[in-house]
């Protein structure tokens, strides 16, 4: 049985909504017979968004709104037209995301924007939606996005990283205050996806490389492990077997414990001793 939050005539908002992962989320849930509100800042992507939903269920039941999920204005507007079309949300996934590249002494504009859309944009969803969406006395769900790479933090792309962490951070935090909360029946989730082909990591390619996953294929993954009960909805990947995505978390938190160099898994001493761990022996 699907989770029973994601049932007909309950109200989806997703951010980030009009591609990627968030469209093909809309979708499930359009499909479930529930109400859905796009958000994203492509307004030519929400009339896309919009058209593809309407095909799929009533017109009346699809929204779009054009969100900057960074500004607590823009996203406390979203959370009031939801409730007044739709009396409320049952189901947030606070999706959003960006990533521009960033270097660590690179230019602060990028780190405002991907901490601010990444991080915040999470935040922001978070505390805004979540205490209606309490009152409400139902069954809710509140699914962020994450990254593996909030939580090995390969070099690279600094911004992103920080960010990412937040966001696992800050999900881990908001279900310890949810379930401790009396009369709460909401939960919260971090969706932790693998190598997915969307607009956000195409980068030019036209054609999906046989490693990466569609964003359907996440989806339908990430609606098995909610009915399942699962917090933590770590993604594979078609060529990373999930236990490799495990040595590799565990030896990042590794560091800490064995008192190695941060990032010790890109540091040339530490190559033959990952590679040993990474293989069991």
């Amino acid at each position: 049985m699907p989770h029973p939050a994601i049932v007909k005539d309950n109200v989806a908002v997703i951010t980030g909504g009009a591609s990627g992962i968030g469209l093909a989320a809309a979708t499930a849930f359009a499909r479930a017979g529930m109400k859905v509100c796009v958000a994203d800042v492509d307004e030519t992507r929400l009339a896309e968004a919009a058209t593809k939903l309407s095909s799929i269920t009533a017109a009346t039941d699809v929204m779009t709104a054009s969100v900057d999920v960074s500004t607590v204005e823009s996203v406390t507007e979203l959370e009031r037209t939801v409730r007044e079309r739709f009396g409320g949300t049952d189901v947030l996934m606070n999706n959003a995301g960006i990533q521009p590249g960033s270097t660590l002494f690179g230019e602060p504009d990028n780190w405002q924007r991907i901490i601010g859309v990444n991080m915040w944009g999470i935040i922001n969803g978070s505390r805004i939606f979540a205490p209606g969406m309490i009152a409400r006395g139902k069954p809710g769900l509140i699914i962020n996005t994450g990254s593996k790479q909030g939580i090995t933090t390969p070099p690279g792309d600094p911004a992103y990283n920080v960010s990412k962490a937040g966001v696992k951070a800050f999900t881990e935090a908001l279900q310890h205050e949810l379930r401790n909360t009396k009369g709460c029946h909401i939960t919260a989730h971090l969706l932790i996806p693998g190598f997915v082909f969307t607009g956000l990591t195409a980068k030019g390619r036209t054609e999906k490389p046989a490693g990466a996953w569609t964003p359907e294929q996440t989806v339908d993954f990430t609606l098995a492990r909610l009915e399942a009960g699962d917090f933590y909805i770590l993604c594979p990947d078609n060529d990373v077997p999930r236990a490799l995505d495990e040595k590799r978390m565990l030896w990042a938190m590794g560091d800490i414990v064995e008192n190695r160099p941060p990032l010790s898994r890109w540091h040339p001493d530490y190559a033959d001793a990952f590679k040993r761990f990474v293989e069991g022996q």
